[in-house]
């Protein structure tokens, strides 16, 4: 299947290298991308004018039907924004009606065949574990990996339709398809506290830290995202908690692309891992022998 990509507004600004890593992996595992000058999805307006969200979220979702069977994007923002202005428009005739009227002088109509997908969908449904572990040259030497899954994928499940949202367990198993071990750890599925950042800094920073802890308490040594906020928050504001006294450990988070990247022979700096304010690049780097390190120590 061809996917019309959609990068959404905040990757290439803040995350250039989640497009980047994204880009090459789906091409080392023969998915076509298809470029689309798209606008912004309408999340940032869904609260304020409702039906300029869905007119905007229906602008792309016409655009892709032209050029694609399907949509796929890394943001789990952008996912779930697009999902539910489908979801609206196929409950709501009167409104696509409405906007088809206003996309026609564009030359332009919203049908609602299209498939929305988040990148690790695609991945774990289209791909498969099995073809991705076939594909991994180089698998990662049994890192422990907290998996976050973010909040706009699995809420709400009926719209979203992503994974189960109590147990949802597609993102853990392509982690572990890398060679890396999926801690279990009870804030999993806890918000990050992006969507606070700037607008209640103390409580998006305390959010934050009770992840943290609870990911380094479960005994793991990075935090794995796939969505947009989520690594803004566990990788720059989180720079920002450690310099400010927040938090005094630091856990670094990579992308899900970079991970599997790694994987799949990249070299660290080609997926944009030298670009991250908390290096994660080490995930990739053998594991220290128990007895090494006992060695080291005593040599001390």
């Amino acid at each position: 299947m061809k996917y019309a990509f959609f990068a959404g507004c905040k990757i290439p600004y803040y995350v250039p290298q989640y497009e980047i890593a994204t880009r090459m992996v789906f091409s080392a595992l023969d998915i076509g991308l298809t470029d689309v000058e798209f606008n912004c999805c309408g999340y940032p307006v869904r609260n304020l004018d409702f039906y300029s969200y869905l007119y905007s979220a229906a602008r792309n979702l016409a655009l892709a039907e032209k050029s694609a069977s399907g949509l796929v994007t890394p943001c789990k923002c952008c996912y779930g924004s697009l999902r539910h202005a489908a979801y609206m428009l196929s409950e709501r005739t009167d409104l696509k009606d409405r906007i088809n009227s206003q996309l026609a002088p564009l030359e332009l109509k919203y049908t609602g065949t299209l498939e929305i997908r988040h990148i690790l969908q695609v991945l774990f449904h289209d791909v498969g574990l099995e073809a991705i572990k076939a594909r991994v040259k180089n698998p990662l030497d049994a890192p422990r990996v907290a998996v976050h899954y973010g909040c706009h994928a699995l809420r709400p499940s009926r719209i979203t339709d992503f994974d189960d949202p109590d147990n949802p367990t597609i993102f853990d198993r392509l982690v572990e398809a890398t060679g890396a071990v999926s801690v279990k750890w009870p804030m999993r599925l806890d918000c990050c506290g992006n969507p606070l950042w700037q607008k209640n800094d103390r409580l998006s920073r305390f959010l934050a830290a009770k992840k943290i802890t609870s990911a380094l308490d479960a005994g793991a040594e990075y935090l794995c995202v796939s969505c947009t906020y989520c690594q803004i928050q566990f990788d720059q504001v989180q720079q920002a908690m450690l310099e400010a006294g927040d938090i005094e450990t630091p856990l670094p988070s990579i992308l899900y692309p970079q991970l599997l990247g790694l994987s799949m022979g990249f070299s660290s700096k080609r997926l944009g891992l030298d670009t991250h304010h908390l290096n994660a690049s080490s995930v990739a780097l053998p594991r220290k022998k128990e007895e090494d390190v006992r060695s080291v120590s005593e040599s001390a």
